[in-house]
């Protein structure tokens, strides 16, 4: 019996499939020209990203540290960002990451100086560290 009751869903199954296929065909043939358009615009945009992108000259403009940062991170003119790199190396060599909260740094004596509390968070430290950047 349970074989018999299949027989006739593999049949009406077979049957609705047919009408089905025309449907996706049509479908398919929509698609197509969206495909080929889309190979089109494919090689413009690899060309884009082919020039060099230009970092800002604000941003690699070195900058001479105060005597209190140069204690941290050397007396030399650095870019802002060599300068927030060499901070946060002193922090991790220093183990000065909160263990528990990680945005936050606890400073030492020398962070002190430049954060002028015991506890900062890492979005202040950076308008903290340019105040002492001429």
């Amino acid at each position: 019996m349970a074989t018999a009751k299949k027989a006739p869903a593999k049949k009406a199954a077979a049957k609705k499939a047919p009408a089905k296929k025309p449907a996706a065909k049509k479908a398919v043939a929509k698609k197509a020209p969206a495909k080929k358009a889309a190979a089109k615009k494919a090689p413009a945009k690899k060309a884009a990203p082919a020039k060099k992108r230009t970092p800002n000259a604000a941003f690699m403009k070195a900058m001479t540290p105060s005597s209190a940062l140069a204690a941290i991170i050397g007396d030399r003119p650095l870019p802002r960002t060599e300068v927030t790199k060499k901070v946060w190396d002193y922090i991790k060599k220093n183990k000065l990451q909160d263990s528990v909260n990680r945005r936050m740094i606890n400073a030492d004596a020398k962070l002190k100086e430049i954060f002028k509390k015991a506890k900062a968070s890492m979005f202040e430290m950076t308008k903290m560290i340019n105040a002492h950047l001429k």
